[in-house]
């Protein structure tokens, strides 16, 4: 079974929630990234998205867009990117989802890179701007590698479309809780419940909220309407913040089991 998958199971067997972290590759180098990788899966993460850099990160705000760009001045490529992968897998089996704009695919070669990230340990790719309607034999691909198509759901997606989405996807499906790009926010949106409800109506894959959880109230809070919950920008805003300090990769696996505790106190 894919690590995703065996991990949500395990995750509904125990009772509890799902905790998910998103971090930029090679922010602010790959070792740091590998490091990291390895203090979350101690703190409790479930799943490790890594974003990928690339130059035009149109999905993301601020604070991603910057991860983005210091992954870029670090030398951090999609290549580079697997081999932390694979680093990782000789310490740990957390899963890991890939954060990829579809450029960087199309480049390598779809086939190409979807067994590249098989051979190093990739769980499921999550590709920002591939909507199902035009992803042609992506779902195919993935499918024979062994890995999750993750697709998207947000606030303005109409139930027909909701439908369509959660049919073809595979893992769990990411609700975007906010209209626009990636960021912290001092409040959670009001129709989080209404929404995934729409949402579990047509799927029984776990449902993952994001965007804009920025703290453990708001963790908690989320988390008794999904199966798990993401945190992004506020974990990429400590690594930001800590990146010079030699105490970095601990500060910032306090924060994040902070979250954890939060997400797995419910």
């Amino acid at each position: 079974m894919n690590r995703i998958e065996d991990r949500f199971a395990r995750l509904r067997r125990e009772g509890q929630k799902g905790f998910i972290v998103y971090i930029g590759a090679g922010d602010p180098n790959l070792e740091v990234t590998r490091q990291l990788a390895l203090a979350f899966d101690l703190a409790g993460v479930d799943v490790l998205e890594l974003g990928v850099p690339f130059s035009d990160p149109l999905a993301d705000g601020l604070v991603n867009q910057l991860a983005a760009q210091r992954g870029l001045e670090s030398g951090t490529t999609p290549p580079k990117v697997l081999e932390t992968v694979a680093a990782i897998r000789r310490d740990s089996q957390v899963p890991v989802v890939l954060y990829v704009y579809f450029n960087i695919l199309h480049k390598r070669g779809l086939k190409q890179f979807i067994d590249d990230c098989a051979k190093a340990g990739v769980d499921g790719l999550l590709v920002l701007d591939l909507p199902p309607e035009e992803s042609d034999n992506y779902e195919e691909l993935m499918r024979e590698a062994g890995l999750c198509n993750i697709y998207l759901v947000a606030p303005t997606t109409p139930e027909d479309r909701i439908e369509l989405i959660v049919k073809r996807a595979k893992g769990f499906i990411y609700y975007v809780s906010r209209e626009g790009v990636t960021g912290m926010q001092s409040k959670v949106s009001e129709t989080i419940g209404q929404k995934t409800a729409m949402i579990r109506a047509h799927t029984n894959l776990p449902i993952a909220v994001g965007f804009g959880i920025s703290n453990p109230e708001q963790a908690r809070l989320v988390a008794h309407h999904a199966e798990a919950i993401v945190v992004g920008s506020a974990i990429v805003n400590q690594i930001a913040e800590h990146g010079k300090s030699a105490e970095m990769v601990k500060r910032v696996g306090e924060f994040v089991r902070a979250l954890s505790h939060a997400v797995k106190s419910i």
